[in-house]
């Protein structure tokens, strides 16, 4: 009997090389939300960002003795959206417990937080990642208010304290073990912060430390059981975040390799280093001294209520991207990038309304986008409103003006301003469409240029040749395909 060829196991492309062989990379994320209220979680003090420091605290943020906490309704809201746009489920009774820990910027000496009941269950989050669509296990969200700021850089031999985000409240949203790479990671977080502003739960601003993650990540040799991991605390940038697991990762394939063991602890990232280092052992749960905080009820409400939140949620990435490859036959690629935000999408919309969405998407992505982040703008920030990309999209598909012709007026349009069909009109950019004009300057670069006509007929490549010199002669107003097919007749081709 003839032995059988056994095929390979193709091997992961998420494997990372090591001395000894390859390695896999585990990693969970743990990313904390600012949520979008008026006022923090327990207290109705503002949530406004830039204050001047200790400002925005009330007794209740500064724990004052007998100050009682009240849950903020539109908080525990903004959860559950949350934890609806992430297909999870919503737990209708949850309890707040005390976390305790001593910080200087944490009056209390505890936090308020949950622990085995939280507001929001087990969910999930598609991302896309080299051309394939993984599901990211989301183990839970909770609601659990913020710390104060320490600041280390005001005096030489001070440290200054700043409660203007103390209470402010905070969804932490932690997910499974399910990812492999950096890339995954990163893409987890993107798409996790467009869900989260497309909801309008969180504006996931990681400048003004609006989002952060702690990033869990441990090594093993591909089948062993779950390394000892290390947890990367509060990055708080998307680049950030793939640059600390790339690291971290290798720190610990060497230690393992040489022999050594892995020490579970807290790490802190340090971006001008570009390198991972200690910052103090990890705590266990039974460190933190867990139970229900006595001066705050079970929190609970009805299904209807959770059913009310549903039916007024957007339509989500997800959704919308498959609307987009449907309604307007976009590629996944083009859709991709045009439903990230939620307000490039919506500016799409009213562009692609009644018109090619093609087309349409082109002029979004290719010439706005790219103008926009030439600039540093943002798509609210464009001085090319989705009415006047409209009409230079009308223009073009009602043959008024060529392509040329769009993108010198797309210009006119952003560093001016103006009606652009009345701009068309008053500086005479209308297309040529008239054969008898366009045939006459035919005529005129053929009898100019002879030794070119016979090089066109034994190369018919050559014909590219002549169409730039008609439009040149135009001033790019000749209709291109007009041009084309007049001198194909002309020349024989």
């Amino acid at each position: 009997m003839n032995a059988q060829k056994i095929a390979e196991k193709p091997k992961s492309k998420n494997l990372i090389q090591g001395g000894t062989g390859d390695w896999e990379v585990i990693i969970g994320l743990e990313v904390h939300a600012q949520v979008a209220s008026n006022s923090k979680l327990f207290s109705g003090s503002s949530t406004g960002f830039g204050a001047p420091p200790n400002s925005h605290v009330s007794l209740v943020d500064a724990a004052m003795p007998g100050m009682l906490p009240v849950i903020n309704r539109e908080c525990v809201a903004q959860a559950i959206r949350t934890g609806l746009g992430l297909k999870a489920q919503i737990n209708t009774r949850s309890v707040f417990d005390r976390k305790n820990y001593f910080y200087p910027d944490l009056p209390q000496g505890y936090q308020i937080s949950q622990y085995k009941q939280p507001i929001v269950g087990e969910g999930s989050v598609e991302i896309t990642v080299d051309g394939e669509t993984l599901t990211i296990g989301v183990e839970r969200l909770h609601l659990e208010q913020d710390a104060g700021k320490s600041l280390h850089d005001q005096h030489p031999d001070y440290s200054y304290v700043d409660l203007n985000r103390s209470g402010v409240a905070l969804m932490e949203i932690v997910s499974k073990p399910d990812l492999r790479s950096s890339k995954q990671a990163q893409a987890y977080v993107t798409k996790l912060r467009s869900i989260l502003r497309y909801l309008g739960t969180s504006d996931g601003d990681m400048d003004k430390g609006n989002l952060r993650a702690d990033v869990n990540v441990s090594v093993r040799k591909p089948g062993d059981k779950l390394g000892t991991r290390c947890e990367i605390k509060n990055v708080n940038s998307i680049r950030f975040i793939g640059q600390a697991i790339e690291y971290e990762a290798r720190r610990q394939i060497d230690i393992l390799e040489e022999g050594g063991t892995i020490d579970q602890e807290t790490r802190l990232f340090d971006a001008a280093k570009n390198e991972t280092r200690s910052m103090r052992s990890k705590e266990e749960a039974h460190d933190y001294r867990y139970f229900p905080d006595p001066d705050l009820l079970p929190l609970e409400f009805t299904d209807a209520y959770v059913d009310e939140l549903r039916s007024g949620l957007p339509e989500l990435p997800d959704e919308k991207r498959a609307r987009f490859m449907t309604s307007f036959g976009l590629s996944a690629y083009d859709a991709d990038v045009l439903v990230a935000e939620r307000s490039s999408a919506d500016y799409f919309e009213k562009v692609a309304e009644g018109r090619d969405g093609k087309v349409a998407a082109n002029w979004v992505i290719n010439e706005l986008f790219g103008r926009l982040n030439k600039e540093g703008k943002s798509i609210d920030e464009s001085p090319v409103s989705a009415a006047q990309l409209g009409a230079i999209v009308d223009l073009i598909g009602s043959n008024a003006i060529s392509g040329k012709i769009a993108k010198d007026l797309f210009e006119i349009v952003w560093t001016e301003d103006g009606d652009p069909a009345e701009i068309v009109e008053k500086r005479g950019m209308k297309q040529v469409t008239d054969t008898g004009a366009i045939e006459k300057a035919v005529d005129a670069i053929i009898a100019a240029n002879p030794e070119k006509v016979e090089q066109a007929k034994a190369k018919p490549s050559m014909l590219g040749w002549f169409v730039g010199q008609v439009m040149k002669s135009t001033g790019g107003k000749a209709n291109p395909a007009a041009v084309n097919d007049i001198l194909k007749s002309k020349l024989g081709i």
